[in-house]
């Protein structure tokens, strides 16, 4: 009886670590989420369990109580059990959340660490999140609050990070934009890019400024999921 958390990494199915692939191929059940390479799933043994318990905004298939049910009741039934998320488990993955809950029922864990897509994307699209005499410190931000939360703790205008990192943000992009511009090291020429489906075949960039951004997503089409960068780094290795 064991549930191990493995980060898979920020898409792309060869980012994952070796000992989270060996953790996927000795598996009994997999219960994985929506952003994983969906190419991890072959390496699964025969007759392993899949559970697929995806979230996106509006459309979630388990609501994360559910999450954790199955976890609990996969792991009592003396059964090995991945817990899959894209990324790192502890980058707003909740896999703090799922441990806390394993710590009631007693039940054994292990936590294997995934590359989180925060660091990875941007540097996949040629991005350094830091760069020497350009910036010297980052800050990684959600751009999705639990809606259940008394107030915001994400505060964009003030931020005082070189380069800012935005996950889940792309939906209330001109929101966060707008906050952004009350930032007192901010304006409208501050350099922005966003980066869709990252480290996948289908990944796309485009770059702006914080006056211009919003007008070039919608003119290209961006959806979710995807990150958005904040700050000079943007341009530097141009």
């Amino acid at each position: 009886m064991k549930v191990i958390l493995v980060g898979a990494g920020p898409g792309d199915e060869e980012l994952i670590t070796l000992k989270g692939l060996n953790a996927i191929k000795n598996a009994d059940v997999i219960v994985y989420d929506d952003l994983i390479g969906e190419n991890l799933l072959k390496y699964a043994k025969e007759g392993a369990e899949l559970i697929y318990v995806g979230k996106r905004k509006g459309k979630h298939s388990h609501k994360q109580e559910e999450i954790n049910q199955i976890l609990v009741e996969k792991a009592k039934e003396n059964k090995t059990v991945v817990r899959l998320k894209g990324g790192d488990s502890f980058i707003f993955g909740r896999g703090g959340e799922e441990i806390l809950e394993l710590k009631k029922h007693s039940i054994p864990y292990e936590l294997i660490p995934g590359i989180t897509s925060s660091i990875a994307v941007p540097e996949v699209a040629n991005i350094p999140l830091t760069h020497r005499k350009v910036a010297t410190s980052f800050t990684v931000v959600t751009g999705h609050e639990a809606e259940d939360k008394d107030k915001k703790q994400v505060k964009l205008s003030e931020l005082n990070a070189d380069t800012i990192v935005i996950l889940m943000g792309i939906t209330n992009l001109k929101n966060h934009v707008a906050e952004l511009l009350k930032n007192s090291r901010r304006n409208e020429n501050t350099p922005v890019a966003i980066i869709t489906n990252g480290t996948r075949p289908n990944q796309k960039v485009i770059k702006g400024t914080l006056g211009d951004i919003v007008k070039k997503a919608e003119e290209n089409n961006i959806a979710p999921p995807g990150i958005i960068v904040v700050g000079d780094v943007v341009n530097v290795l141009e």
